[in-house]
């Protein structure tokens, strides 16, 4: 089991490497193929777009030839993608090699935490869904620590631009480990019993479950489920409990974009220059502390998650989240802005933002996405929230410069701060806890008609 988690956790990443590494390689990019701040933001939307593309068409792969497959077809991509953003030779090619790597995003997004929830056993998926989000985590520090290393530390005689090439293209190694380690993975034992393998499904089981008692469980639950005539389009079509679950992992997912989490990740160098921290180095030393904090705060979480349930955890998380934003909007203010301590604060209050992040938000949206929607038309619902993860991710991304050019750094986070309470709300109403509930469980009550926030335990 800990081999599966590992490998399938490691698209998480790769993931995370390539969506943040180029918070630190932008400025010598720039310097190096002379383009404007839009072209900056065109580069960083590039990955973003080609996620959703990504998503969009993981769905039909996962469901056509299985998790596995698709894990293996996002693993080859990673690696084109990173070695073509490596030797890149303009704007314009390295924006076509960041779309291309977009899509291996998009792919892994969607189909590692399906697989995590399709082969876990119900009174630990919760960790191992979020053992994904972890890894994503630790691929963010991983590409900030290429980026101080490549940026500052590295030195090669004659060299143009910094290291950026270094920093895209470093990650070709995990990717490399992540495709062959996928070979040794099993199926998912949920997608075999949907394509009628039951045979090869329950051997699965048997190996991933620790009772005979349990696998039985799972089989009949299962089967009873299979029972589900309509899947797919035909469900979404004529199955409005189906789109209720649709609507509310669609919400989940851009409610976590919208939380404000990718500005600091991708731009978090600019934002500590733009309070007061002036050398590279230490634009790089505190986007490498918010980056640890993002991985403690997850291992916490994931200690957490299968204990106090994932509603208790998201209402800590909207709330401090909230305070903290506020917080970095008014520290913008130009009372401030001569204070010699303003970056000091500015990064405490972001380091409360990305705590109460990881904590919650961070996995937890995963977790949830991944067991609301009914086997018949799980593909389906996760392709619609996926690809709105990465349609709000390519919205905040592509648009944060010039947003803080237009309404200023101080009305931007207080925005992103507000926001927090109507999430607050929504996650109050809609959502349902999922604690060590079955996914079949889960999918007999939405199908009897309960209201969508009881629909767990």
């Amino acid at each position: 089991m800990c081999w599966i988690v590992f490998i399938a956790a490691l698209a998480g990443l790769l993931f995370g490497f390539n969506v943040s590494v180029i918070s630190g390689a932008m400025e010598f990019i720039q310097n190096d193929f002379h383009v404007s701040d839009q072209t900056l933001e065109f580069i960083v939307s590039a990955l973003l777009v080609g996620a959703v593309v990504g998503a969009l068409i993981a769905g039909f792969f996962s469901n056509t030839f299985g998790r596995k497959k698709t894990l293996l077809l996002s693993g080859f991509i990673f690696i084109v993608g990173d070695l073509w953003s490596a030797f890149s030779t303009s704007a314009q090619e390295l924006i076509a090699a960041r779309f291309l790597l977009g899509v291996a995003v998009g792919m892994a997004d969607f189909v590692a935490p399906l697989y995590l929830s399709e082969t876990s056993p119900k009174k630990v998926r919760g960790m191992m869904i979020s053992m994904y989000q972890l890894m994503v985590t630790i691929g963010i520090v991983l590409s900030y620590v290429s980026d101080l290393l490549f940026g500052t530390v590295v030195s090669v005689q004659g060299y143009i631009g910094g290291h950026w090439r270094w920093m895209l293209g470093i990650i070709v190694l995990p990717a490399a480990v992540m495709l062959c380690g996928v070979f040794f993975l099993p199926e998912s034992p949920r997608w075999l019993f949907l394509k009628g393998f039951k045979r090869q499904g329950i051997a699965v089981f048997r190996r991933i479950f620790i009772s005979e008692e349990e696998v039985i469980h799972e089989i009949v639950d299962l089967e009873k489920n299979l029972h589900q005539k309509q899947h797919g389009f035909k469900l979404l079509r004529n199955n409005g409990r189906y789109r209720l679950a649709i609507f509310v992992g669609v919400s989940l997912q851009v409610m976590q974009q919208l939380s404000g989490i990718n500005v600091v990740m991708y731009y978090a160098p600019r934002i500590f220059k733009m309070a007061g921290f002036e050398s590279t180095s230490g634009q790089m030393w505190g986007t490498i502390t918010i980056g640890i904090a993002n991985v403690l705060a997850t291992v916490v979480a994931i200690v957490l998650i299968d204990r106090l349930g994932r509603k208790p955890i998201m209402y800590f998380g909207f709330v401090m989240m909230f305070l903290s934003m506020v917080a970095v909007g008014i520290l913008f203010n130009k009372s401030f802005e001569h204070s010699q301590l303003l970056g000091f604060y500015v990064l405490t209050a972001l380091l409360v933002f990305i705590l109460s992040f990881a904590v919650s938000s961070g996995p937890i949206t995963y977790v949830i996405c991944s067991e609301i929607f009914p086997l018949a038309g799980r593909d389906l619902g996760i392709t619609f929230t996926t690809a709105a993860s990465w349609l709000s991710t390519a919205a905040v991304g592509g648009t944060f410069l010039t947003m803080i050019n237009k309404i200023g750094s101080e009305s931007m986070f207080l925005i992103y701060g507000i926001l927090q309470v109507f999430f607050l709300i929504f996650f109050f109403y809609f959502v349902p806890e999922t604690q060590g509930v079955s996914l079949e469980h889960i999918e007999k009550n939405l199908f009897a008609g309960k209201p969508l926030r009881k629909i767990g335990r």
